[in-house]
């Protein structure tokens, strides 16, 4: 009834487990099974084919436990879900088997269930037994491997991303969380408002199905304190349990409460009146009509719950077995059939300014289970011409709200609990358009068209780039390509000599920007190791045979020091992850580091986003064991300070910007700091931002591009202005601030995708990204995360540019 697969590996290389679990016949015809909800979930069958493969299919429900390291009950649940549904011999239980199988992860990031237990082991019995570890539990973004489910950046996404829209095609998705709200026992659907729209209105009622069928089991079992319509709404696309929705599949997500293994009293007498933000205690409220009274939590108790919950959603997938497989079906033929939209097709062609990004792009929709093809010839769409190679993606699939809702910009309704009021915010982010944080062109075609194309089979890759002509002097490589930063990486790695060009060349018809780069020759070696770049990378080198007539600097393999605070920090995972992957070793910086090491070393520090309070501060004394606490404190700040006078580069991302312009009296402030909601909020939306790409930060760069902006920040400068009495001044004004505008959130049209209140006001034409001169280094201030979720591509080189620049100040 069991059966045990290998679906990958994870970060540290352990092994991700997934159990099948079924009635004996169905296991031995699996692949059967398997291949009816494929062709189900597709949607490429008629209506009587459907109907007799929905009769005689299998229900294919998912389960998985673990994602959250920290949450610790659903990890220990899935082994007792596993040995109940496979030994269990109840009518029930024996029906369950029959009409369902079951996909049951039992640990999602089973890195994580080993950091978090030896911590807790390590802190048994001690004032810290419920604190989390003062790390990552993954090891590179924490508790955003529940932000990873449509870029799949992760190997243990990708490995689960590959199961559920690949190859088993689950009607229903149950993915356990905790917590729940205080004194309450679990939040399950009915979700918050709002939904997207691009999600089939089946999902959302079947969501509710499913929920209300949970509910009922809880009460019928006397289990207290379920609660539902509760913050977590059905909006944004990227989650464990929301990606499911864009793929016609019933995603559930429940937080059951107690996540830690110690014990706990609540005491009766203290319940209040209200829980989760107004549900009242009386039974009176149609989403908490049964609450919870207090007493004794145990570890036990979560376990129980989620259990029970699994054990419902089990029944409800037995009992309208049919009803789901026939629903994906139909809700596949709506999104083939669809005429809501006017699109035909997306069309995205090979030149590409930020080349690379284009392959990118199709790999993350290739592994989310888009259908796309690439065309063998050229082609004609939209009164354009196309060439081979160009990817077509026809709108006509079942997992169209999924195609769509990526490449298309949201519209985030505006929400107030009162008209004036203050913004509802959005549960995570209101916009994510990927070809805007990708910075991909592609186009949307409305009108139909005819074009040789073939279906992708394998993962996109550049074709082999060009080394044209043997460079006496060296080869040029465009700094367009996020691609071209690794190669040079490696290249000043391997011991060879790079230089920008700082102003455009003109090589026969070819115009190189400046920020090109120039890689010397340095002996025969020189070739062959570009040749294996381009080879690899896709890039193209055009030798030159005289040393070019325009000024250039010259580069040295950077040495980055990257602050991770004790205050395990997700964007300094995101940040060490995008740096390795892009040819730079960052070394670790504890706060210790920065007070005592010698930070002259380093060309640039780098200081993710973080609050000024964190940086400075870290967990309170008395909250964690005596050498996770305390901050860089002021002795850091100071050394810090030092280091940049001294002529070292510190690189400071969104909220750890407060930090260094507090610290070190930079002549700049937060332009947005202090300002209602009311009359200005950004909650994570794409906003448009203008470059120069003259300088050395922004080469490469377009003159326009999205940026993300989650409640980031905009600069502006603060210094004297003198003042004059009777015709003389009496009070001089201070020197014009030694600062570089290098990027600006644009004047007008700011917003680009979901929400955006009073973006004309208070951001139009204010700096996003400066460089300010302190002593002999600099301090380069970004407004946003360049980074952001290793989502927004199209910025990365802002981030890599401060970091070589910083090799050539030092």
């Amino acid at each position: 009834r069991v059966e045990l697969r290998e679906i990958g590996t994870t970060v540290l290389g352990r092994p991700m487990l997934l159990l099948i679990i079924s009635s004996e016949e169905n296991l031995r015809r699996l692949e059967h099974f398997r291949g009816i909800s494929e062709q189900l979930a597709r949607a490429r069958i008629d209506e009587n084919t459907a109907r007799e493969l929905a009769s005689e299919g299998k229900s294919i429900t998912w389960i998985d436990g673990g994602l959250h390291a920290t949450e610790v009950a659903h990890a220990q649940m899935t082994p007792l879900l596993a040995h109940k549904v496979a030994t269990e011999e109840t009518a029930e239980m024996q029906r369950i088997r029959d009409n369902t199988i079951m996909l049951l992860m039992p640990v999602m990031n089973p890195d994580g269930l080993d950091i978090v237990a030896s911590w807790y082991k390590r802190n048994l019995g001690t004032p810290f037994e419920t604190t989390g570890p003062p790390w990552l539990y993954h090891h590179y973004i924490g508790h955003d491997n529940n932000r990873d489910w449509f870029m799949n950046n992760m190997p243990e996404s990708q490995a689960v991303t590959q199961v559920l829209y690949n190859e088993w095609y689950p009607q229903i998705v149950y993915n356990h969380h905790q917590t729940g709200p205080t004194w309450t026992r679990i939040f399950l659907p009915p979700f918050a408002s709002p939904v997207n729209p691009k999600i089939h209105p089946a999902i959302t009622t079947g969501v509710n199905i499913v929920g209300s069928a949970m509910a009922n089991r809880y009460a019928i079992k006397k289990m207290p304190g379920v609660v539902s319509n509760v913050s977590f709404s059905m909006w944004w696309n990227g989650g464990m349990r929301t990606v499911p929705y864009f793929h016609n599949m019933i995603g559930i997500l429940t937080e059951t409460s107690h996540a830690t293994a110690s014990p706990r009293f609540f005491d009766p007498d203290s319940i209040p009146k209200t829980v989760a933000g107004g549900f009242p205690t009386t039974g009176t409220d149609i989403f908490y009509p049964y609450p919870w009274l207090g007493g004794e939590s145990h570890l036990s108790d979560p376990i129980r719950y989620m259990i029970t919950g699994s054990m419902a959603v089990l029944r409800v997938a037995t009992d309208l077995r049919e009803q789901w497989l026939y629903n994906i079906y139909r809700m596949g033929r709506d999104a083939i059939e669809s005429s809501s939209d006017s699109t035909f097709a997306y069309v995205i062609p090979p030149d590409q300014w930020n080349s690379g990004e284009e392959h990118n792009l199709v790999n993350v929709l290739r592994i989310g289970g888009v259908e796309v093809e690439r065309a063998t010839r050229s082609f004609s769409a939209g009164e354009k011409e196309y060439p081979a190679d160009s990817y077509v993606i026809y709108a006509a699939q079942a997992f169209r709200p999924y195609l769509t809702d990526l490449l298309e910009k949201q519209e985030y309704p505006d929400r107030r609990s009162t008209p004036d009021g203050p913004p509802d915010p959005p549960y995570d982010l209101a916009g994510w358009t990927l070809p805007m944080q990708m910075g991909v062109r592609v186009d949307r075609i409305a009108t139909s068209f005819d074009a040789s194309t073939a279906p992708m089979q394998d993962a996109a890759m550049p074709t082999s780039g060009m080394v044209n002509g043997q460079g006496r002097y060296g080869y040029l490589l465009s700094h367009r390509s996020n691609s071209s930063v690794l190669a040079t990486n490696r290249l000043l790695r391997d011991g060879e000599t790079v230089q920008w060009i700082r102003d455009s060349l003109v090589v026969g018809s070819m115009t190189y920007d400046s920020g090109t780069y120039i890689i010397k020759t340095n002996g025969s070696r020189t070739r062959d190791r570009i040749q294996a770049l381009s080879d690899e990378l896709g890039l193209d080198f055009q030798a030159i045979q005289t040393e070019p007539e325009v000024p250039v600097s010259e580069l040295e393999p950077p040495r980055i020091g990257l602050y991770k605070s004790w205050q395990s920090n997700m964007d300094e995972g995101w940040t060490r992850w995008v740096l390795e992957n892009y040819g730079f070793e960052p070394d670790t910086l504890h706060d210790a580091d920065i007070r005592s090491a010698d930070l002259s070393r380093y060309d640039a520090i780098i200081l993710p986003h973080q609050s000024a309070s964190g940086i400075l501060n870290g967990h309170a004394v008395g909250t964690m064991p005596d050498e996770y606490v305390g901050g860089m404190g002021l002795e850091g700040a100071v050394a810090l300070k030092q280091y940049v006078q001294l002529g070292g580069s510190v690189v400071a991302l969104d909220g750890a910007t407060d930090f260094v312009i507090q610290q070190f009296g930079l002549p700049v402030a937060n332009a947005v700091s202090g300002l209602s909601s009311r009359s200005f909020f950004i909650p994570g939306s794409l906003v448009r931002m203008s470059v120069d790409p003259k300088n050395e930060l922004g080469y490469g760069m377009e003159n326009e591009v999205a940026a993300v902006f989650s409640r980031s920040r905009a600069f502006r400068t603060v210094y004297l202005s003198g003042k004059r009495e009777g015709g003389r001044e009496t009070v001089p004004a201070a020197p014009a601030p030694p600062v570089e505008n290098i990027a600006s959130y644009a004047k007008e049209d700011i917003l680009m995708s979901g929400w955006a209140l009073g973006e004309e006001d208070n951001l139009a034409g204010k700096s996003a990204m400066m460089r300010v001169r302190v002593g002999s280094g600099n301090v380069v201030l970004f407004g946003f995360r360049p980074q952001f979720r290793g989502q927004s591509r199209a910025t990365y080189k802002l981030l890599f540019n401060a970091l070589q620049a910083a090799t050539i100040h030092r």
